[in-house]
Order: structure tokens, then sequence, then C-alpha cells
């Protein structure tokens, strides 16, 4: 569930008592269950049609709680049922008119575009170079030095795994830092080392003829890739000797 923040004055609280939000305080809305979504993710989401704010005179966004509760659905549609942002939208438009679909799963393609079927499994959630390019706020200079290092890497088809949004926004914010994307090459062979442990566990899953036991194995990836990361971030802070909030 989501929870909407009330209440206070000045960043990060309601605007007013109509309940109308600042973009700051849907952040902090969002993030109990979608802890990776960001300010940049959300003015992108509203760039490709997904919501609507409304405006101050002075121009900034004020997000009623239909609003924080329609972003929680297309969230949620990307994360769990791996569908572009088009698919989302026509699905969520429809349920406002009081219509009923069945919820579409991004399946073959066929002449060049998806085809919308129930498929057994997920998918695989993709990005264009565009609405990357967008969602991250660079030009094709910046992506091409990121590919050049081996940080990002296109699809056969030229898409990007949707995952590629949130390692374009960390690169970014360790640049602030001084930390180059030449310096996160390491990084970037050590997550490699890391997968290709957890796809050596799976990997007799996946083979397996059972369509069940295909199942189980997308469930232990995650769960693996889950724990991985978890001991990946314990071992950092272990050796800087910090801890994190």
């Amino acid at each position: 569930m989501l929870r909407t923040p009330s209440g206070g004055a000045g960043h990060g609280t309601a605007a007013t008592d109509s309940g109308l939000m600042s973009i700051g305080t849907v952040l902090n809305a969002l993030r109990d269950e979608f802890p990776e979504v960001t300010i940049s993710k959300i003015r992108f989401l509203e760039s490709e049609g997904l919501i609507e704010p409304q405006r101050t005179p002075s121009g900034y966004r004020k997000f009623s709680p239909a609003d924080v509760e329609r972003l929680g659905h297309v969230l949620r549609m990307q994360r769990d049922h791996y569908l572009p942002l088009k698919v989302i939208r026509e699905h969520l438009d429809a349920m406002e008119r009081g219509e009923a679909p069945p919820l579409p799963v991004v399946g073959r393609q066929r002449d060049g575009e998806a085809a919308l079927e129930v498929l057994e499994g997920p998918t695989v959630a993709r990005i264009g170079r565009a609405e990357l390019l967008a969602a991250a706020d660079v030009d094709e200079q910046v992506l091409a030095e990121w590919e050049s290092y081996g940080l990002l890497t296109a699809l056969p088809d030229g898409s990007f795994d949707a995952e590629a949004v949130t390692v374009a926004a960390l690169v970014l914010e360790l640049g602030r830092f001084g930390i180059e994307p030449r310096h996160l090459r390491s990084m970037k062979a050590a997550a490699d080392r890391e997968a290709g442990l957890v796809d050596q566990v799976v990997a007799p899953l996946k083979l397996h003829r059972n369509p069940q036991t295909r199942a189980h194995a997308e469930a232990r990836t995650k769960e693996l890739a889950a724990l991985t990361v978890k001991l990946h971030g314990a071992l950092v802070r272990t050796a800087l000797g910090v801890r994190l909030p």
C-alpha cells in the first residue's frame, strides 16, 4: 500500500489543505514500495503521458492522491508485469473509463510491433534508446561513453533492459562525487562475476522440461540476486567501516 504523507509545511510536505502534494512528497510516498524511484523517473512518466499533475502559476507540479495512486499502478505494472509505457497508459485509461480489460503481457514481435498475449512466464522489460536518454537527461555522447565502458549494453534490437534507467541514475549520482564512468569498470566486472555465479546455480532449473520447474528457476534467480546484492553491500560497508541508514 502507498502511504500519503500529510501535514506540515515547506518542501516535502503536502502543499495545501486540498491534499495536493509536491513532487518531493510524492517521492517519499512511493519510496516505501519503490525504493529506486527518483524525481527524474516521475518527470519522465509525466512526459510520457502516464500522469498529468496540476501546475501552480509559477510552474510547480502539484499531485493529487489519485495521481499518486496512478503512479503506483504504473510502477507496479512495470516491475511485476514488464509492460511498456504505452501499454500501461492504454490499460489505465481503459480502467478509468470503467472498463475492466485483462492485463496484457508483452509477447512475441510481429511485423515490427509488440504482440500482446498471455504468456506462461515473465518477459524482459525494455526501454528504447530515446526513452533512456530522456529518462537520464543525458545526450548521445554521454550514453556512448557509458556503453564504451560496458556500464550499459544495448540489446540486439537497439533497446535496453529497463534496469538501465537505474544504472544511468546511479552513474550520474556517483559523478557528482568525481567518480567517472571509467572508474566503474571494476564494479561492472564484479557484477558480471556475481551474475555468473547465480546463473551457474539456476542453469539446471532453466533447462528443465517442466514449465513449473522453469518458473521456479525465475523465482530462485530473483532470490539469489537479492541475497547477492545484500552481501555485496555488506562487504563494501565492512571494508569502509561505515554504517548506512
